[in-house]
């Protein structure tokens, strides 16, 4: 007999508290947006911006200003200064530079303003990496492709998955593809792409009356969007290390999502007669379970990661357990609220209709 960690027939109304998720949710927002166009902004790290950044070890315990002054010379320009690790002896350095800077120049320029100005004070040089602003913005474009189309695929994949519309998806992604390559006739940056193509989808998929897609989409521009405002808020640098937790984000929310609508798809079938907002109600209380489990273990293996894990994996821990909390709330909360605005009952039952297998529950392997 299988072992359940909360009981199948709990009965939480999370649908009857779905106000107060749209106000917290409608917060963070507005506190992404304000952070992120009239705050500090993303705080792009070397990966995209282009720089150098330099970790140092010294023998001996370095006041930050010292420190800063030292390095306050022609050929390293831009410096900043951030203590790396636990101790007072470990430091990251970060500063711009020109086209034709190279790893060999940018050490022996370190090397010796350090030892200028602590000569009684060894200072080793653990890590240093250099990226031009060339290669800087062609990581940007990549990365910033990356989260489209994994957001565009999965799109697609939802329409055929739950609501056997394959032809609109294949609709959907090649209106995408032609509207994308005029905009890029048109000089725009690949940012403003991005969200052009974004909005494309939106309104194909409300236009098509792709609800279950919607919905998954929706939730993950959610999820991404307020990651990254809080990421802003608490001034993270965005590096390749928190684009790979974003990319996880967005695979982990769309895992809860999918278990939650697969079982609402099954409860559809089993259970006609009853209202959406009931059937979302019961579909979230059966996987509870599951979601708990899931969601718990893998926040607490993150933080094991942020609290112990040292300086080079701390900016992917955070994003990770910011993304577990607000990806679990939005797959109920958000997700699930766009499949109840936007049908009712016997449209989803028609769409769930349309195979003719009938799929038992457990099949997929919900807990």
């Amino acid at each position: 007999m299988g072992f359940a960690f909360i009981r199948h027939d709990t009965k939480f109304d999370f649908i009857g508290l779905r106000h107060w998720a749209y106000a917290i949710s409608a917060l963070l927002i507005i506190v992404a947006i304000i952070s992120t166009l009239w705050g500090s902004g993303l705080k792009m790290g070397i990966d995209f911006a282009g720089g150098v950044i330099v970790q140092i070890q010294f023998q001996k315990p370095v006041h930050d200003d010292a420190l800063k002054k030292s390095l306050e010379v022609p050929a390293l320009p831009g410096i900043t200064t951030q203590r790396f690790g636990d101790g007072d002896r470990d430091f990251l350095l970060r500063f711009s530079n020109s086209e034709n800077s190279d790893a060999t120049e940018v050490r022996t320029a370190v090397v010796d303003a350090l030892a200028a100005a602590f000569p009684d004070n060894n200072a080793e040089i653990q890590r240093l990496e250099v990226v031009g602003p060339k290669v800087g913005a062609d990581l940007t474009n990549k990365a910033l492709n990356a989260l489209f189309y994994a957001v565009l695929l999965i799109a697609v994949y939802i329409s055929g998955r739950f609501e056997q519309r394959w032809m609109a998806a294949a609709i959907m992604a090649a209106a995408l593809w032609c509207g994308s390559y005029v905009g890029s006739l048109t000089g725009l940056g690949m940012g403003w792409l991005i969200m052009i193509s974004l909005s494309i989808t939106l309104v194909i998929c409300f236009v098509l009356r792709l609800n279950f897609a919607l919905g998954a989409v929706v939730g993950l521009l959610h999820d991404v969007g307020i990651t990254l405002g809080l990421l802003s808020l608490m001034k993270v640098e965005v590096d390749l290390n928190v684009m790979a937790a974003l990319l996880t984000l967005v695979g982990y929310s769309l895992n809860d999502t999918i278990i939650v609508y697969d079982r609402l798809r099954e409860n559809l079938r089993a259970a006609p007669e009853l209202t959406m907002a009931e059937l979302i109600n019961r579909s979230v209380n059966q996987t509870l379970s599951r979601t708990i489990l899931t969601s718990g273990t893998t926040f607490l293996a993150t933080l094991s990661l942020f609290l112990v894990g040292g300086g080079v994996i701390h900016d992917f821990a955070l994003t990770v357990l910011i993304g577990v909390v607000v990806g679990t709330l939005s797959s109920i909360y958000v997700s699930s609220a766009v499949l109840l605005a936007l049908g009712d009952t016997a449209f989803y039952v028609s769409l769930v209709q349309q195979k003719g297998k009938y799929e038992r529950p457990g099949e997929h392997g919900v807990v």
